[in-house]
């Protein structure tokens, strides 16, 4: 990211659009669901941008030696409080990271998008695992159901654009998994295995409503995850999970 960027502004609410919902982190638990076989056990994680820090209450129950790079210093300030005594916050861009270590795991989950640079970055986790490390890599998805809905209403001009309240929320580009597989692919990284999470029909403040008005419950939403596996190019992000350059394995 660029230095004229403000990390602690980007992150705001606008009158038009929040910058997270409730159903974002119910998101977290679908995604690590999603990775549970390809997770390693133990060892040293990383993850990239924390936002308030739920994700990072998440990793730091699987993985004790934790460390969390965020370039926005409000963002630190919230999500140390709410995080275990043991994780290690780092408060620097991206570009600007150099880890001591290499890491079993690191995580950049919604956050690649934001990047003016992102085959860069990739490429430089690329040389920060081991041999057996992952990058658990997601993005949202240009062709989720609800995206293509509103491209149908005349909402947004087509599924891979940025809207103006997204670009002022720090998107830069949105992914569709061609794209993403081939960002992975430019920056040198091994695709083990890419897919996609939960699938889909409605907008983030259409599933808050919903679900706090009870007409859709916990089964309406684990069956919209289960179908994510079958609809990949529908759901609400796509992931892949990424070995370091050299690696035989390919999804």
């Amino acid at each position: 990211m660029t230095a004229q960027r403000d990390l602690n502004r980007e992150f705001a609410d606008t009158e038009d659009r929040k910058y997270a919902y409730d159903f974002d982190y119910r998101m977290h638990a679908y995604m690590l669901r999603t990775f549970e076989a390809k997770l390693p056990r133990g060892g040293r994680a990383l993850e990239m941008g924390c936002f308030e820090g739920e994700f990072t209450r998440r990793l730091a129950a699987i993985f004790p030696d934790l460390t969390t790079v965020e370039g926005s210093s409000d963002l630190i300030d919230i999500a140390r409080a709410k995080a275990p005594p043991g994780v290690t916050f780092v408060l620097s861009r991206f570009e600007d990271f150099e880890p001591a270590a290499k890491f079993d795991a690191v995580f950049l989950t919604h956050t690649l998008e934001h990047l003016d640079e992102p085959v860069e970055l990739l490429r430089r986790i690329g040389t920060w695992l081991t041999p057996s490390g992952r990058l658990f890599l997601v993005v949202p998805n240009a062709n989720a159901a609800s995206r293509q809905i509103a491209v149908a209403m005349g909402l947004i001009s087509h599924p891979t654009a940025v809207t103006p309240g997204e670009f002022e929320h720090g998107h830069r580009r949105t992914y569709d998994l061609p794209a993403l597989k081939a960002h992975v692919a430019e920056a040198g990284l091994v695709a083990v295995e890419t897919g996609g999470v939960f699938f889909k029909p409605f907008a983030n403040f259409q599933f808050d409503k919903l679900i706090a008005s009870g007409l859709i419950g916990e089964d309406y939403l684990e069956g919209c995850f289960k179908l994510g596996a079958l609809y990949p190019d529908l759901c609400a992000s796509i992931y892949a999970i990424c070995a370091p350059p050299g690696a035989g394995e390919t999804a």
